[in-house]
């Protein structure tokens, strides 16, 4: 079983990769479009999955609100970046250029999280308390996964 932590930080590592791939085609490649789709699902259902186990637990913490608010709200920043991506030509330099501001606030969220939201989260969370919060993470991102069409049609309804 593994703690939450490193799960996150595995995502994230998974997420640098996809990104340096991303910028590493051209136009609107094959090779492009299945790491945008790769990066796309696992970025949403990571944040969602994030969100429900992590900054919940986070969040119950003193300390934790301010941080757990900050970086859902910068969450919701990256999830329209990434909408806003989907429904762009990916052969037309703008795509480049959004994404690239995508790369760079993503990037800087997972430092941010990983350098600063990680240590005090563990200072302030016992283990005894997110013991399993592991497991939660990734059960919840695999349901999350499933669900990411269905959101995106409701979202688009609104």
């Amino acid at each position: 079983m593994s703690d939450i932590y490193t799960l996150i930080k595995k995502d994230h590592d998974h997420h640098r990769k996809l990104l340096d791939r991303i910028e590493d085609t051209t136009g609107a490649s094959k090779d492009r479009k299945a790491a945008w789709e790769d990066f796309y699902h696992d970025v949403k259902s990571h944040a969602a999955a994030e969100e429900e186990t992590f900054y919940s637990k986070l969040i119950s913490k003193t300390w934790g609100q301010d941080a757990a608010r900050h970086s859902v709200h910068e969450h919701q920043q990256l999830d329209d970046l990434m909408e806003e991506l989907n429904d762009m030509d990916m052969s037309q330099g703008a795509w480049l250029t959004k994404f690239k501001t995508l790369r760079h606030d993503y990037e800087h969220h997972i430092e941010e999280e990983e350098d600063e939201v990680f240590t005090r989260a563990r200072e302030v969370i016992p283990e005894s308390e997110i013991k399993g919060y592991g497991d939660r993470f990734t059960s919840r991102k695999a349901e999350e996964r499933k669900l990411i069409d269905k959101k995106r049609e409701d979202s688009l309804e609104d």
